[in-house]
């Protein structure tokens, strides 16, 4: 059985994926493959290609995040929706 702390870490990171794109996001625009390098040498754990720009779309058709092509490469940005959004969300956290 894993400890029950592993199981939040678990909930609280891999669950919330979101939540840390828009942390990274908040601090400068990344392409996706750079936001999974990222998310593992913050966060510590490594993220799946499908599932980070899957976030990703997702949170672009919501409007959390833009996108902007510069040359070959896609790069992502937080918009002021998606700032409101990490913030409620880290209340949120810091509450419980």
């Amino acid at each position: 059985m894993r400890r029950p702390l592993e199981r939040l870490k678990t909930s609280v990171y891999v669950e919330n994926l979101w939540l840390h794109i828009l942390r990274l996001l908040s601090k400068k625009s990344y392409t996706g493959y750079v936001i999974r390098g990222e998310i593992n040498k913050k966060f510590g754990f490594w993220v799946g290609n499908v599932t980070s720009y899957k976030v990703l779309y997702m949170l672009e058709k919501g409007g959390y995040v833009r996108s902007e092509k510069h040359g070959r490469e896609i790069y992502y940005i937080i918009t002021p929706k998606g700032k409101e959004e990490l913030e409620a969300g880290e209340k949120f956290l810091d509450a419980v």
